[in-house]
């Protein structure tokens, strides 16, 4: 359990002591998609929706949900974060959502970056869920990352 930094010697559940880290300039991108009908992304794209603007709602959702991760994951430290941006990508039958988080700080931004990004596709599926149920949302992963004592990560 040594490996494990969220877990103490006798295996409990704890914060990490972050306070002796040096600030380093983080970031960490995530992504995740929604695949729907075709009426519901025609809609979307047509900015058709009765509920309004689907993809400012979803991203501003999205930019309070990285805001509030440690709010929701309950080992996660409150973060001063620099830089938040959630971006959309219309694929064939689904749309791709990108987050990426910046800070300079002792601490990576790898778990408000995916809460973005589930944050958003969750507010994409409640504002279009009148047209289809049966979306689904999948494929939400850490792209990349930088900064740190663990280095860069890229998938």
């Amino acid at each position: 359990m040594a490996d494990l930094t969220h877990l103490d010697k006798d295996g409990g559940a704890h914060m990490v002591d972050v306070s002796a880290k040096a600030d380093t300039a983080r970031e960490a991108v995530a992504v995740g998609r929604i695949s729907m009908s075709a009426e519901a992304l025609a809609a979307i794209r047509a900015g058709n929706m009765k509920k309004g603007d689907v993809l400012g709602t979803a991203r501003i959702a999205g930019i309070l949900a990285a805001k509030k991760t440690s709010d929701l994951i309950p080992l996660c430290h409150p973060l001063m974060l620099s830089k938040i941006s959630v971006d959309f990508e219309y694929e064939a039958t689904s749309i791709r959502v990108e987050a990426r988080v910046r800070l300079n700080g002792p601490t990576g931004v790898e778990m408000e970056a995916l809460t973005a990004v589930s944050v958003t596709l969750l507010t994409l599926y409640d504002m279009a869920k009148a047209l289809d149920k049966s979306m689904i949302i999948s494929d939400i992963r850490l792209l990349s990352k930088t900064g740190g004592k663990s280095g860069d990560y890229r998938a």
